[in-house]
């Protein structure tokens, strides 16, 4: 999505950009002399917001912009964060500004797709048992799962979930696309627990907005076939964690992977650690190696669109909570 922007201010000095920090830093060097780029951690956020044109949500895991933004004076009248949900800076008071949100669509789609399909392998053919077993130097043959025919129920239309679908097809597994509205090739919520129900594969991918907080809960994991596997590289508060692990210690169904979690990171003392048929990973799903690089160069290829008064790209609804699409 695009949206026209007004660009920097007419000054002869150029604009301030904010960076909300994390190691390591991006690479901002095209743009020395044509920002001035400052920083800012959790604490000091608040302070120099009104006195910043662009911010840069660099640590996206921090929740510092929804707390700092709510206060006096100007505020940035665009905000990037580098990550493709923007449910960790959203309040009340942005929402309403008229302040340009964008995310990094696109950086994303191909490394969680690919991870995705990683994981519908290894449930399949069993790998994690087959390295448990390997450590112990145990010889033990098993049959696996041929994953060519089986059912997949996508939830989440957007660009991750459109390239998830595109990859589980080149496996030959017949696949359905759950967004917010339906139109052609894309099912609405209403066909929802028709489509689970039949499906051996679950896969989260949606935003976090009111509409798809805790929608996987102990009815929708009811309603699910006992041989389904769940997957989630959405948001960790798609799903009631409680619900997954009575439906997977219960045997409702056969297994689950998740990459996010409510909270993260996960303490040593959760009690999802040790969940029977459980992969847990540290939201690592859409990070490949340079991933921080495209990252920092797409943002940099925005202000370049910014700096010129030309429409930004990635341009997130804030009432809805993310960039729509087709």
């Amino acid at each position: 999505m695009t949206a026209p922007t007004t660009g920097p201010p007419p000054a002869s000095d150029p604009p301030t950009l904010l960076v909300l920090d994390a190691d390591p830093l991006p690479r901002l060097g095209r743009l020395t002399g044509r920002a001035r780029v400052e920083h800012a951690d959790e604490a000091t956020l608040a302070e120099r917001l009104p006195h910043a044109d662009v911010l840069l949500v660099w640590d996206f895991t921090s929740h510092a912009v929804r707390h700092a933004w709510p206060g006096e004076g100007p505020r940035p009248r665009w905000v990037h964060t580098a990550s493709a949900g923007v449910d960790h800076l959203m309040c009340p008071e942005l929402t309403a500004s008229d302040t340009v949100v964008t995310n990094a669509r696109g950086v994303f789609d191909q490394p969680i797709a690919e991870y995705v399909a990683a994981l519908v392998l290894a449930m399949a053919k069993d790998l994690p048992r087959t390295l448990e077993l390997q450590r112990s130097r145990e010889w033990r043959h098993r049959e696996g799962q041929r994953v060519a025919g089986t059912r997949a129920c996508v939830v989440g239309s957007g660009p991750i979930g459109r390239t998830i679908v595109r990859t589980l097809k080149a496996l030959d597994i017949t696949t359905a696309l759950v967004g917010r509205t339906p139109r052609t090739g894309i099912h609405g919520p209403d066909d929802l627990d028709r489509l689970i129900a039949r499906a051996d594969w679950v896969i989260a991918a949606a935003p976090l907005t009111e509409q798809t907080y805790g929608m996987f809960d102990t009815r929708r994991f009811g309603v699910m076939q006992p041989s389904a596997r769940f997957i989630n590289v959405g948001r960790g508060q798609l799903v009631v964690e409680d619900a997954l692990a009575e439906a997977l210690t219960k045997r409702w169904i056969a297994g689950a992977a998740l990459d996010v979690f409510e909270h993260e990171p996960l303490t040593a003392d959760s009690p999802l650690w040790g969940l029977p048929g459980l992969i847990v990973s540290p939201h690592m799903s859409g990070d490949t190696i340079g991933w921080r690089d495209e990252l920092g160069t797409q943002f940099v290829e925005l202000y370049e669109r910014w700096e010129a008064g030309r429409p930004l790209l990635n341009v997130v609804d804030k009432q809805r909570g993310y960039v729509p699409g087709r």
